[in-house]
């Protein structure tokens, strides 16, 4: 006679349970760290991508289905503020039994903090496709001076 160790049919029954907990701990991680988050106020945060080198930043925002009347962009205390508002345009379905819908509406708000000072009247910024590209040309940066101390 042969012994043969004794398996359960179905092998996940005790580790099925922690395995679906650890599946909904996993997309509630990647829900809280996705840029895409809906705010209290159900709008959206727009994707930034900033770049630098020693002359400039340019700061490029993605506003899908937006024109550039709902933006206003701001800088004050080193600081790039973007917000605006994607207004939810609206459509009735008739014959329709189902909708769903992913798009985002309402307001947002980026603030993006700056190391270094920005000569604020040679900025520029320009809207296309749904896509704002802001050029902030950097303040030169003041060498210090060493001044002469006279003995009396």
């Amino acid at each position: 006679m042969k012994l043969v160790p004794w398996r359960r049919q179905d092998s996940d029954f005790f580790f099925k349970p922690l395995a679906d907990f650890r599946q909904e701990f996993d997309r509630l991680f990647d829900r809280f760290f996705d840029r895409e988050l809906v705010e209290a106020d159900g709008g959206f945060t727009p994707k930034i991508e900033l770049s630098e080198d020693e002359k400039s930043y340019t700061v490029k925002a993605e506003l899908p289905g937006l024109e550039e009347k709902d933006v206003d962009v701001s800088l004050e205390d080193n600081v790039l503020t973007i917000k605006g508002e994607k207004k939810e345009e609206k459509e009735e379905k008739k014959g329709k039994n189902a909708y769903y819908r992913e798009t985002r509406y309402g307001s947002f708000f980026r603030q993006i903090p700056l190391r270094q000072q920005v000569q604020e009247d040679k900025v520029k910024a320009k809207f296309k496709k749904g896509i704002l590209t802001l050029d902030l040309p950097k303040k030169e940066v003041t060498k210090s001076k060493s001044i002469k101390i006279n003995v009396e």
